[in-house]
């Protein structure tokens, strides 16, 4: 039996999953790394722990996967999106990798619509946010012009892993559709944006498909995990694009629903000419010569964790949502919002905050866990409502991620979104997605569809049920007004945060 490797490089923790030709994992190991958060707002990470938790994954992997490390053929990757690894002239990393969840570029964003206006939507077919990748640039070029004096290249989180396990500098266009200097739809670094903005466009690394074959092992990475040189690597793409490809998202008609740290509503895309006029994003897939839509909640499962661990830290999640199920539609007049970090779709706002509205003595535990669960599947459904409005068809939803873990959260999604919900047999989310790719660039198969069809099975569908939409439909109107009556106050706090 032959094998291949996925690694999905996420915010908290690498995953790696040995998955065979039949699409079965035959081990998963995982290693996690801290967050550093220096100041409200800031989100970073140091790039040599995702390198050194990714070698010891990949050395356990091997030990404890009983196979024969020259039957692994390939190795491809997924990563979080955004974050900005900077590299001087001898590919050494100059600072801390800046994260996609970090906040501090509201400035730059405005630099950017001041000196882009349409041009930027037109070419990146996406807004200036804070999340991105070129506002971060901008900030270093402001505030830490010595550092990026020395700057030879950027590079984003899966693409420096990548390169320290095969000394290749590359990125995949999926991954540079969110850097907001590609131009998406002619797959090239924008001359024009970086000439507007004084960037150099050297900067850039080649660019290349998800599925290319970019390199193979280095030999002291051989020989630390255990693996063969020969191994081949193949570039991977950005975690939304894998997550699409680990769920068979790969033609029209079928959308996806994923709760991680973040949450992200994703819908399959043909027409490159179509225009959302940036309320929704629009990037190149990791499918060569497709793209998808997607709407961003910043704080969906990050939402849950802060209460679990604020409020049930020696709990694990299973414990805190398992009687959920006993609290009515609405959660007895509480509402949520998971605005925790601010929030992204639909309305990119840095400032603005979470709250619970309706609270009173009378709500418990459990009220709070779903209001947080519902507030959270709320903030998911404005950006298939916004799919809805521009044409698109959300008839049936595959869900993975946490929110894929939990029957009555699966139901909740049904009911809110009001379409059929589909759980996947053996969700792995996007490191299957990078699996996948590896398989492909390995010769494995003709097409993804194809390998979709082998390696993505479904075990379960939840229906909407009538009662529950109407009751959800009343509640999503009283949700969609929270935001407009706290932005104010919200900027107002600003001040006061730490």
């Amino acid at each position: 039996m032959k094998y291949v490797i996925g690694i999905d490089l996420g915010t908290s923790a690498v995953k790696v999953l040995l998955v065979n030709k039949e699409g079965e994992v035959c081990i998963e190991c995982a290693k996690e790394y801290p967050l550093i958060h220096e100041k409200s707002g800031y989100s970073e990470q140091n790039p040599e722990d995702w390198v050194e938790q990714t070698i010891l994954a990949l050395k356990e992997l091997v030990d404890h996967g009983n196979v024969n490390p020259e039957d692994i053929e390939g190795i491809s990757f997924s990563g979080q999106m955004h974050g900005l690894v900077l590299l001087d002239e001898n590919y050494e990393v100059i600072r801390n990798a800046i994260l996609w969840n970090d906040t501090r570029t509201t400035k730059q964003c405005n630099v950017i619509k001041t000196k882009l206006g349409q041009k930027l939507f037109k070419i990146t077919k996406n807004p200036a946010l804070e999340g991105f990748t070129l506002p971060k640039i901008l900030w270093v070029q402001e505030n830490e012009a010595e550092l990026y004096e020395k700057t030879a290249v950027f590079l984003l989180p899966k693409d420096y892993l990548r390169y320290r396990l095969t000394g290749q500098i590359h990125m995949d266009y999926s991954d540079a559709a969110g850097t907001l200097l590609l131009d998406v739809v002619n797959k090239e670094w924008s001359k024009e944006i970086c000439e507007l903005l004084n960037v150099n466009i050297s900067l850039g690394p080649p660019l290349v498909e998800s599925h290319d074959l970019v390199g193979n092992l280095l030999s002291e990475i051989a020989e630390q995990t255990g693996l063969k040189e020969e191994t081949k690597i193949f570039a991977g793409g950005a975690d939304n694009a894998c997550g699409a490809i680990g769920a068979g998202i790969l033609t029209p008609g079928v959308g996806l629903c994923s709760i991680g740290t973040s949450g992200v509503i994703l819908s399959y895309e043909e027409d490159r000419n179509r225009d959302f006029k940036g309320k929704i994003h629009f990037f190149n897939h990791g499918k060569e010569d497709a793209y998808y839509v997607m709407g961003v909640t910043l704080s969906a499962g990050h939402s849950l964790s802060w209460f679990k661990d604020t409020f049930a830290h020696s709990e694990s999640f299973e414990d805190i949502v398992e009687d959920v199920n006993h609290v009515p539609i609405g959660a007895n007049g509480l509402l949520f919002t998971p605005y925790l970090v601010g929030e992204r779709t639909p309305h990119a706002d840095a400032v603005i905050r979470g709250s619970f509205i309706g609270m009173d003595s009378s709500h418990n535990r459990d009220a709070f866990v779903r209001s947080i669960m519902e507030g959270i599947t709320f903030s998911l459904n404005e950006s298939i409502t916004l799919f809805r409005n521009a044409g698109k068809k959300v008839d049936k939803m595959i869900s993975i991620g946490g929110g894929a873990k939990n029957d009555v959260w699966l139901q909740m999604q049904a009911d809110i979104f009001n379409t059929e919900i589909l759980k996947l047999e053996n969700e792995q989310g996007p490191g299957m997605g990078a699996a996948m790719l590896a398989a492909l660039g390995c010769e494995w198969f003709s097409s993804l569809e194809v390998c979709s069809n082998q390696f993505i099975q479904v075990s379960k569908t939840f229906q909407p049920i009538d009662d529950h939409v109407n009751k959800y439909k009343q509640l999503y109107e009283v949700y969609k007004n929270i935001y407009p009556q706290t932005k104010d106050l919200n900027e107002k706090l600003k001040p006061f945060r730490e």
